[in-house]
């Protein structure tokens, strides 16, 4: 009897179930058929749209008022945030026909973005390099030093140098980094011989770039060191980039002129991989993070990161890892790649 008990229970609860599970789908199928729910919700629907569109035709967005374009850019992986404020809207408002369109700009940021988002990061690599943008009032310079050198890379970029601090660099990282070059507020250090080292004009009227020949074990590799002029963001100028622009075109120009065929440019470029602006540079040369990083790889601002302006670009040699240091007494977030010959 008690299993004719237990039995009955059970097919008791399963009926419940059951009916529960009719009623919901009832009231879903009622509310389906309401046509209020397709009717609601035509600006949401529409906002959704433009959202989209904004970010498959961003290049299409003019720079000719303020550089409206490149700011855009600059900031495009955070308008997906758009994305869920514009479902919980459609959800209140009850409106299939607004939940509907939200799923394009969802699926628009997904083909975009959603590749940065997992870590790509594979094992082995050749080289290992890191960039760091020190900042010039850094209150730490020999803490900041230390971190580099803990790191463990061969090659070490660091911009915006202060003048009287660059002996405290040299000195911190001198016995990891036997060869090292200043160049202005650019300097490079290596584990390995450095040679042709050189200025890059890119018509500042200052040094804020070099050129050198790092002697790797597995080959020369020219390495570029570059701090391109810092944008603004300004109410009646917009985003203030021209020197910028103009700098990122000099920078470019060097780079295709380059012999080695192994080039690797790293440092502060002041914009993102998707800023039409550097293009001179960016169309010619590989992004470690976008090929093999670990996640956005955001490096600006150190307090909350939200863009990754400073780079590892390569060409001639296969990215292997890329990834985000820990914070030192900068402004930007040191970054660290691995590299293949």
């Amino acid at each position: 009897m008690a299993r004719v008990d237990d039995m009955t229970g059970t097919g008791n609860g399963a009926g419940e179930e059951r009916r529960t599970g009719s009623r919901l789908r009832s009231a879903a199928v009622r509310r389906l058929r309401d046509p209020g729910v397709w009717r609601r919700g035509a600006v949401l629907s529409v906002c959704a749209i433009l959202l989209a569109l904004l970010m498959v035709l961003h290049r299409h967005v003019p720079n000719d008022v303020g550089n409206l374009g490149s700011l855009i850019e600059t900031f495009l992986p955070w308008f997906g945030l758009f994305v869920p404020v514009l479902a919980v809207l459609a959800l209140l408002r009850r409106s299939a026909t607004a939940l509907i369109a939200v799923l394009v700009p969802a699926l628009v940021w997904v083909g975009s973005f959603g590749g940065l988002v997992t870590d790509k990061n594979g094992s082995g690599g050749d080289l290992m390099v890191v960039s760091h943008n020190v900042n010039a009032d850094n209150p730490d310079p020999q803490g900041t030093a230390s971190a580099v050198a803990a790191s463990g890379a061969d090659v070490v970029a660091l911009v915006e140098l202060k003048p009287g601090m660059v002996p405290v660099y040299e000195k911190a990282l001198a016995a990891a980094y036997p060869y090292h070059s200043v160049r202005g507020t650019v300097g490079l250090w290596s584990r390995y011989p450095v040679g042709d080292s050189g200025p890059v004009d890119i018509r500042l009227g200052w040094t804020r770039a070099m050129r050198a020949t790092v002697s790797a074990p597995q080959g020369p590799v020219a390495v570029y060191v570059a701090h391109l002029p810092s944008v603004r963001v300004k109410l009646r100028a917009g985003f203030t980039a021209n020197q910028r622009d103009r700098s990122a075109d000099r920078l470019g120009e060097a780079i295709a002129a380059e012999p080695n065929r192994r080039v690797i440019l790293l440092g502060d470029l002041n914009g993102t991989m998707n800023d039409r602006s550097l293009n001179a540079v960016t169309s010619q040369m590989r992004s470690t993070q976008g090929a093999a990083g670990d996640g956005m790889g955001f490096s600006w601002p150190a307090s909350f990161p939200m863009a990754r302006i400073d780079q590892i670009l390569v060409r001639g040699v296969e990215p292997a890892a890329s990834w985000s240091l820990p914070r030192t007494g900068s402004d930007h977030l040191p970054i660290a790649a691995r590299v293949t010959f």
